[in-house]
């Protein structure tokens, strides 16, 4: 299976630290939070990483190299100068992920997941991560009901930016977005959540509840406190 890691963002919330570095390479616990997500791909077993870049694109290649210290092959999608979002640019990668399942994590994320779990059923176009609404996040994202996820009536938690894809789910995305803006730019710039709410309303999208560690690092504060953390597991 290969990987696609998200990170295009330009981290505004994150400034100044993000000027001069993208959110994914900077450091918590004494490594760069992208390099976390690569030791454990390959530690999976996956051995093909595609990394999407905008803001700031030059930097990844530079400290990422092609993959070989950690024993992968990366190849990134740049995207241009704009960020083409999380539906634009998955279907961008596309080409680079080929035609079989594969999965898909945000870079400014740190989780303790135990990736092996992600299965997909036969039908499925998505299996997602989903962890406890945190305090920035009280309202969730997607129902959570007997490992499926369904349009209401059930507890909603928040998507922790992990999830395993078939490129399929991408088949339909002109369809499904319509005009909504950025949709019509070449390429195309738009958000998978629209995709994800349409697979669930079709019965097609299952899910886990990962009651571990996790982290949104989307502020200095979260990434200090995500820092101190990682440093006292060490030291302990």
């Amino acid at each position: 299976m290969k990987a696609l890691i998200f990170a295009a963002g330009k981290g505004e919330r994150m400034r100044p630290l993000t000027d001069v570095t993208p959110k994914p390479l900077l450091a918590a616990g004494g490594r760069r939070l992208i390099e976390r997500h690569l030791e454990r791909l390959a530690d999976l077993g996956v051995r093909e990483v595609v990394i999407n870049t905008a803001w700031l694109a030059h930097a990844f290649p530079a400290a990422l190299g092609d993959g070989a210290r950690w024993g992968l092959s990366i190849r990134y999608s740049e995207e241009g100068a704009e960020p083409l979002e999380t539906g634009g640019g998955m279907l961008q990668a596309r080409a680079l992920l080929g035609e079989a399942p594969f999965l898909a994590i945000n870079g400014d994320v740190h989780c303790d997941v135990d990736l092996a779990q992600l299965r997909l059923r036969d039908e499925d176009l998505a299996t997602l991560v989903l962890v406890d609404n945190p305090e920035h996040h009280p309202r969730g994202d997607f129902c959570l009901a007997g490992g499926r996820l369904v349009t209401d009536g059930a507890p909603r938690l928040t998507f922790a930016g992990i999830g395993v894809y078939r490129p399929a789910l991408l088949d339909r995305w002109r369809d499904i977005v319509g005009d909504t803006p950025g949709a019509g730019e070449t390429p195309p710039r738009f958000k998978l959540a629209p995709l994800l709410r349409d697979a669930i309303a079709h019965d097609r999208v299952g899910a886990i509840h990962h009651r571990g560690a996790w982290t949104d690092v989307g502020t200095p504060q979260r990434l200090a406190e995500l820092d101190a953390e990682l440093a006292t597991r060490r030291s302990g």
